[in-house]
């Protein structure tokens, strides 16, 4: 069966026990049509970058899942369905990641993550005085010579 990963944003004015409730709801609508939930994650009530239906924060819920299309076809409709649901967001995977998202992760854990660093202290011109002075030196070593 094809692997997917779910996001869910349910409304701020939910509980996170209601949102944990919703979560069972959504992995109990995937088993009976097929599907198995691998791993559920609650990452909190977070701020939106935008407002959605008039609200400006929302809890996200990671789902990932592993389901025939029409199991995900019939939690889409369901979370459509719901008027709790802000915004859902499925996305067809190559493999489940076993560890923790990078949502859960600590900022210190994100941090050594393989991708390259900008090391900005290369990249920055030397300051106006130091210019200054190797620019004379400069100047002095044409003269002597």
């Amino acid at each position: 069966m094809p692997l997917y990963e779910h996001v869910v944003i349910v409304r701020q004015d939910v509980s996170s026990a209601q949102v944990e409730s919703l979560a069972s709801n959504f992995a109990d609508v995937v088993k009976e049509h097929g599907g198995k939930v691998e791993k559920t994650e609650h990452w909190g009530l977070r701020s939106l970058a935008y407002r959605i239906k008039k609200n400006r924060k929302g809890h996200y819920v990671l789902l990932n899942l592993d389901a025939p299309p029409a199991a995900l076809q019939e939690l889409e409709r369901t979370e459509r369905l719901n008027e709790d649901i802000l915004r859902y967001m499925t996305i067809r995977v190559d493999a489940l990641e076993e560890a923790p998202s990078i949502m859960m992760r600590n900022r210190s854990d994100r941090d050594d993550s393989p991708r390259e660093r900008s090391n900005d202290t290369d990249r920055r011109p030397p300051p106006k005085a130091e210019r200054a002075e190797s620019e004379n030196a400069e100047k002095e070593k044409e003269k002597e010579a």
